[in-house]
This record gives structure tokens, C-alpha cells and sequence, in this order.
């Protein structure tokens, strides 16, 4: 059997990891592409033995980056959310823990120059619309790995790259609440349904029978509470607008308790069929707001704050993530201006993926 060599480089962004990819060195047809992903992660097998992937969602991620058209920014960042036991893509979400890896990787790829000490690449999240600044360190042309920033979820240190992200309500219904509800409630549980940076769907961790402060790996044993998610997300997907989600990442799904180490809240987020390590960068955001809106699941949880700009510390199984919103709450209407964030990346590896000579387009 032939094969072709994909240029790529292989990144920790955040709390994940994956390929970086140049757009232009992948099929254009969505189809195709995906066949091609599949095959460089190793879906359809839980340890992806015949690919890159590591076993987990948060190890089977693409990033595929290019030159922007838009005024706005600089870089073009199309995300792909490959399966670990199937082989299937799904393009609709976008991850902000990969995309703190993209002003790097595209500096790296020589899609973008550096700017002295520090350089500002404005990206544009292809599959949500986003528009995010990302300030990395740079020297001698190339970014700067090193350096005294530590995130939860990532062993080490490494040089910080502040984040900041527009445009981010309604990211994929339109709409900060798509079902037009602060509170929504199926199978007899209350929920939120909030559209910042992600969809989420956001329970009380105690109306779904858990404290909120268990570990990923005694959450992920049990079926009967994944079993009891998977009905409220299918049914709150639809009311949201999303349609079937049965087969999709999205809506994502999140429960919220009183901080237990000192944070704003305890959180829970879910990949929506596993428990996520940590706590994505987009779900944060989205959990992040939903903190300070009146009226959502979080309401008894918190002290709320009520001027912006305002830090919520969102806790999680590895430690806590920070977030800096800027909002507005006028005659009761809560608007979002940004939501910021530091977070950490680093190139692991360079070269070529090969991949079966017939999907490589």
C-alpha cells in the first residue's frame, strides 16, 4: 500500500494536544478530509494504535490553519473533533484549548511574522465565527516555549499566551439562550441552555444525583448518571435548535456546585460521553457567564459579582481555570463584551504523517 506525507506539527495547546495541519495541504471536500483525519488519528480503535491519537478526545484533535481574507484577522482556524472508537469527524464545534496553540503553530509554519518580544496574531475560529487575540512571546523569529505560566491539567511550566475572545455569544445557535429560556427542565431536572463560545447544556450537579467534586475517572464508571445526561442533552440539542445531536459533541454538557477549594463554582464538563480531565477553554467561558447571569442553575451557588470586569474561577478535576469577563447588566439585560484567559503551548513535534496514498486527496 502507498503513501503520502502530510506536513504537520504536533502542538500541546492548552490541556490537549494534536496536529497542526496547513489547510491547503488537505482535501477540501469535507468527506474527503475526514477520511484523511481518521486515518491520521487512528479512529475506530480505544487506543488509536494505526495513528497519532492518544486515546482520549482531548488527544484527537485537529487543528488546520491558513492565511485569513477577513479584516479582522490574521488566521484562518478550522478545527476538526475526530472519535477515539469511531471513525468519525466532527467539524461543528471549535476547541479554545487548540486554538491557544494556533498563534505558535502558524508563526511556526511561516504563516505569520513575529513582531519583537511579543507578537499579536488575530485568529478567526472558522467553525463558530469567533474572533480571538492571542499574544504570543516571541524571539529571533520564533515563538518562545519557555517560561513560569502553569495551567491546570499540564505538568511544568511554560510562557503564558493571553486569550481574548469576541463575537462569541450564539457561536452556533445565534443566540445566548436559543431556547429564549433561563431555565429549561427535561426528565425533571432544571437546566440552562447557554450559547457562549460553545453550546452547554447546565445542570445543579446535585438534582443529577452527584456532589460536582468527583474525580473524572469515578464519574466515568458511572453509567447510570451518563445515562441520565445523554437523555437531557438529546432532548435539550433539539429545543435548542441543534436538531439530532445524537451523533454530534454539541451541545456540550456541564454541572455546576459550590466552590470547594476557594473558586467561584465547582464544574463537571462532559465531552459529552466521557468527563473531560480538566475544563475546556470554551466550556469555561460558557460556565464562566453563566455564573453571572440572574436566573440560570448557578443562582444559590454563588456570590455573584456584578461589576465588570469581573474573575470567575472555575473549578475542576485538575485544578481551576480563571476567567475575565467583560459584561454589561442594564435594566436586568446581561450583554457580553470579551471573556479573557492565560493559557500555555508547546510544539512536541515536526515532520510528515503519512497516510494511505488514496485519501490523501
Amino acid at each position: 500500500m502507498s503513501q503520502s506525507a502530510i506536513p504537520y506539527w504536533f502542538m500541546r495547546g492548552g490541556s490537549s494536544r494534536g496536529p497542526y495541519f496547513k489547510r491547503e495541504d488537505l482535501p477540501e471536500d469535507l468527506d474527503e478530509l475526514a477520511r484523511v483525519l481518521i486515518d491520521v488519528i487512528g479512529a475506530g480503535h480505544p487506543l488509536n494504535i494505526d495513528g497519532i491519537g492518544g486515546g482520549v478526545a482531548v488527544t484527537t484533535k485537529v487543528a488546520m490553519l491558513s492565511t485569513s481574507d477577513h479584516d479582522h484577522a490574521d488566521i484562518d482556524y478550522f478545527f476538526a473533533q475526530v472519535a477515539v472508537e469511531e471513525r468519525r469527524v466532527d467539524f461543528k464545534p471549535t476547541c479554545g484549548n487548540i486554538l491557544s496553540g494556533v498563534g505558535p503553530a502558524a508563526i511556526e509554519m511561516g504563516l505569520i511574522k513575529t513582531t519583537g518580544a511579543n507578537t499579536e496574531v488575530r485568529i478567526n475560529a472558522v467553525n463558530t465565527g469567533a474572533r480571538v487575540t492571542a499574544t504570543v512571546q516571541t524571539e529571533n523569529g520564533l515563538p518562545v516555549y519557555s517560561g513560569d505560566t502553569e495551567i491546570a491539567g499540564v505538568p511544568g511550566t511554560a510562557a503564558p499566551i493571553p486569550l481574548r475572545f469576541l463575537d462569541v455569544v450564539g457561536s452556533v445557535t445565534g443566540a445566548m439562550l436559543p431556547t429564549g429560556n433561563l431555565l429549561d427542565t427535561f426528565d425533571g431536572i432544571d437546566v440552562t441552555c447557554l450559547d457562549v463560545a460553545m453550546p452547554v447544556v447546565i445542570a445543579r450537579a446535585a438534582d443529577m444525583g452527584i456532589s460536582g467534586n468527583e474525580s473524572a475517572t469515578e464519574l466515568n464508571t458511572n453509567t447510570d448518571f451518563f445515562d441520565r445526561l445523554e437523555s437531557i442533552r438529546l432532548q435539550a440539542g433539539s429545543a435548542m435548535g441543534m436538531g439530532d445531536v445524537s451523533q454530534s459533541v454539541t451541545p456540550k454538557f456541564a454541572v455546576v456546585a459550590p466552590a470547594a477549594n476557594g473558586g467561584s463554582l465547582a464544574t463537571r464538563y462532559f465531552m459529552p460521553w466521557k468527563t473531560h480531565p480538566s475544563m475546556a477553554v470554551t466550556g469555561g467561558q460558557c460556565l464562566a457567564v453563566c455564573a453571572l447571569i440572574p436566573g440560570t442553575v448557578t443562582n444559590g451557588i454563588l456570590q455573584r459579582p456584578t461589576v465588570s470586569p469581573a474573575e470567575i474561577v472555575v473549578e475542576h478535576p485538575s485544578g481551576s481555570l480563571e476567567v475575565l469577563v467583560e459584561f454589561a447588566n442594564n435594566d436586568g439585560k446581561f450583554s457580553l463584551k470579551s471573556a479573557g484567559m492565560v493559557r500555555t503551548a508547546r510544539k512536541i513535534a515536526d515532520g510528515h504523517v503519512y497516510v494511505p496514498t488514496s485519501r490523501s486527496g
